[in-house]
């Protein structure tokens, strides 16, 4: 089979076998047709809406050493914050008069919230915004602290699992890290009735095609309600400092792959891809995703929470730069939706769409 008849089964079927993924995957043609079929898709279940998420990074300090992080603990160049819960609030009110209808706590795993303060947080935020959606993206937890924040009012939460392979795994974190607890936080995070997210970095040291598909392989086993993946991005004060970054056109490849395996999935265009390249943005809506994440957080907190270099955090990147991202999603054929946006799912109800 060429590329067109396999985009062609995975966009009618939603799957296809491993060698034609490889092959799909692996192919130097032109992934126009690729592209058009993953934004059908999209168009078919979202229509041309994208929909806005606010990010507030509420920590840079992070008890772990994964080796491409620049915020890892042992990086002493790492300008260290930590976000007050007034400070968070401070940012959702500045988000929700924009219009925003869903934030996202971010950071790294840090000691400092624990589940009464968070818990704290989110209920605060649940009582002044009812209506809105409170993510949080804090890493590994236990079962027991991901069952309180979800009775707190947390309604997703999100946790790349980086990658598929163990051995893979293995070679991006370090000893006290293990890819079997990681998934575990995941199958807990869904268990306990959180809209869940997982996802993984194209280009990491020592990633191969057939990671890249165990990476797909996995997400069906999970089938998270999101999926954020992006390049990786190498950080100045890393062990992977002078690894090449993950190749753009892979990841935008990665994500109309998504796109059509995982057709209800809210699918980012990260941050990374705006990195890696001015128009990464746009080229990731026009592969398949659906959403962005305008950053909400205080200036300096952006400036320090660099996870990898030359992090984009202004203009289009953030809440300041409102008009500009609206002018380059609709110049693109798309229009910025307000809405919490849950995941839609296959279930129809009076022949509605479930949400």
């Amino acid at each position: 089979m060429d590329v067109k008849q396999i985009t062609d089964i995975l966009f009618e079927k939603g799957d296809i076998e491993d060698k034609y993924l490889k092959k799909l995957i692996e192919s130097e043609e032109s992934m126009e047709y690729l592209f058009k079929k993953a934004d059908e898709k999209r168009r078919e279940i979202y229509s041309d809406k994208v929909y806005l998420r606010g990010l507030i990074e509420i920590s840079s300090y992070c008890k772990n050493n994964c080796l491409y992080c620049g915020i890892r603990a042992s990086n002493k160049n790492s300008k260290r914050f930590r976000l007050e819960k007034e400070e968070i609030l401070s940012c959702a009110r500045h988000g929700y008069e924009t219009g925003f209808r869903t934030f996202v706590l971010q950071g790294g795993e840090d000691g400092f919230y624990d589940d009464d303060y968070l818990s704290d947080v989110v209920s605060s935020l649940k009582k002044e915004f009812p209506e809105c959606a409170v993510t949080l993206s804090l890493g590994e937890r236990s079962e027991e602290s991901y069952k309180t924040l979800k009775r707190a009012g947390a309604d997703r939460y999100l946790l790349r699992h980086e990658t598929g392979d163990k051995d893979h795994y293995e070679s991006l974190h370090p000893k006290n890290m293990s890819f079997e607890n990681r998934i575990e936080c995941l199958v807990n995070l869904k268990k306990t009735g959180y809209q869940t997210g997982s996802g993984f970095m194209v280009g990491t040291p020592g990633q191969t095609t057939e990671t890249l598909i165990k990476d797909l392989r996995l997400l069906q086993k999970l089938q998270p309600e999101m999926i954020g993946i992006g390049p990786f991005i190498p950080h100045r004060d890393t062990p992977f400092k002078n690894e090449e970054a993950g190749n753009l056109e892979l990841t935008l490849k990665m994500i109309a792959i998504l796109r059509l395996m995982f057709p209800y999935a809210l699918i980012p265009s990260t941050t990374a891809l705006a990195t890696l390249d001015k128009k990464g943005r746009i080229k990731g809506l026009l592969a398949g995703a659906n959403v962005v994440m305008p950053n909400l957080s205080p200036k300096d907190a952006r400036e320090n929470y660099n996870l990898y270099d030359n992090k984009a955090h202004l203009g289009a990147e953030s809440i300041e730069g409102i008009g500009e991202l609206r002018e380059e999603i609709e110049n693109a054929g798309y229009r910025i939706s307000w809405e919490r946006g849950d995941a839609l799912t296959k279930q129809k109800t009076d022949g509605n769409l479930k949400t």
